[in-house]
């Protein structure tokens, strides 16, 4: 029970990563308050992760809006008494390459991922101070060092610039006692990856399995990694068994480097 007795804040809970970071946070004891923009579907998540409602706090918030994080921050406390870790998953994922990425698409990919990123944290720092010290994780991509087969240039660069922040915030935040690490994760077997493969197979005739087949043969160890291998990971970062790390980058990526 790494968790026991913290109060974890996931934002960007919906299919995918956030849930999974979700499940993980309240399997290891640890109390749960999830963030995202869809009131509904995020009190139906909220429903299914702990039917009691005691170890949960839905809160439906916009990162990209500076008092809508200062308020779940606050609720968080409310609710639970204390704020203990953050998993910022919440980021805006445009397609597309130099020819067809309109600069909204850059705008809005740095608004959601590097400024909302940091007015959450920039929210979180001080009840991490009133609970003794705090662990932020965030989320980067290795789009960052290897295009992908479809590209993002916005979001890759968005992220890239998330890079630049984690080791700022590390750096500024480390003496209040407040870790800050990155989760680099490769593509993630889930429902955005699995929507991807659909949409390949269509586009180029060719069956699902084929398409996944090309995706692991990527990796070393020929398998893609899961949303929940990369949960696990975030996890363990927000967890006091990371205590003495900070300004580190982990990938999660079964081994692409040492295909490329």
């Amino acid at each position: 029970m790494i968790l026991e007795d913290k109060t974890i804040l996931v934002s960007g809970v919906g299919p995918g990563l956030g849930s999974e970071i979700a499940r993980r946070v309240l399997r290891d004891g640890g109390r749960l308050v999830i963030g995202a923009r869809g009131a509904e579907k995020l009190e139906g998540i909220a429903k299914e992760l702990d039917p009691s409602g005691e170890r949960v706090l839905a809160h439906p918030f916009d990162i990209t809006d500076e008092a809508a994080c200062l308020a779940i921050v606050a609720a968080a406390e409310e609710r639970f008494g204390q704020l203990d870790g953050l998993a910022q998953v919440a980021a805006a994922e445009p397609m597309g390459d130099l020819a067809s990425t309109p600069a909204e698409d850059f705008m809005r990919s740095t608004e959601v991922n590097v400024v909302g990123s940091v007015q959450l944290v920039r929210a979180c720092a001080p009840a991490f101070e009133r609970a003794g010290g705090g662990a932020i994780v965030l989320i980067g991509s290795q789009s960052t060092d290897h295009p992908p087969p479809s590209p993002q240039l916005a979001y890759s660069a968005s992220k890239g610039a998330l890079r630049a922040v984690a080791i700022h915030l590390a750096s500024e935040l480390g003496p209040k006692k407040i870790r800050v690490n990155s989760i680099i994760p490769t593509w993630m077997w889930g429902p955005p990856v699995k929507g991807w493969v659909r949409w390949q197979a269509k586009e180029r005739g060719l069956s699902e399995e084929a398409i996944k087949a090309e995706l692991e043969g990527l990796f070393a160890l020929r398998e893609i990694p899961a949303d929940d291998d990369v949960a696990e990971a975030v996890v363990l970062f927000l967890s006091e068994r990371m205590k003495m790390v900070t300004g580190q980058f982990l990938r999660i990526d079964a081994g692409q480097r040492m295909t490329l």
